[in-house]
């Protein structure tokens, strides 16, 4: 590969956003192929790792989680393309989302109703907040 082409870990990393730590581990479990090596052992990355190095990147923002980004991957590649495989693994990880926003919405409603029963300012027997995290033991 030509030497402008040549990227090391460090700017492979920079240039994708993520942590060089992160770029080793993807490489670890297999989700990164092996980059070349110099004559002198140094690893080399193209342009072909930083695109899809971006692509887990921005997989892991939108919270999949590293086995269906490794199976996204795999329907990635041109001739195992399929939208009905990659719509079932996206509707799946969009009802998991609804489900932690039905979550956190009445986490939202329960905090609120505790905060709003809090007296600031009063000392008393007793504590909204310090109550219900009390009655959860």
């Amino acid at each position: 590969m030509p030497s402008r082409d040549r990227l090391t870990i460090g700017r492979l990393a920079a240039r994708s956003g993520v942590n060089l730590e992160t770029v080793r581990y993807y490489e670890k479990i297999g989700l990164m192929p092996e980059p070349g090596r110099t004559e002198g052992g140094h690893r080399v990355y193209d342009e072909q790792h930083r695109r899809r190095l971006a692509f887990i990147r921005r997989g892991r923002e939108l919270g999949f989680s590293i086995e269906e980004i490794r199976a996204l991957l795999d329907l990635a590649e041109p001739q195992r393309r399929s939208c009905d495989d990659v719509r079932t693994i996206a509707s799946a990880h969009l009802q998991d989302v609804r489900a932690k926003i039905a979550d956190l919405t009445r986490l939202e409603a329960l905090l609120t109703a505790t905060v709003d029963r809090c007296h600031a300012g009063r000392v008393g027997p007793s504590c909204a907040v310090l109550d219900l995290l009390e009655d959860a033991g």
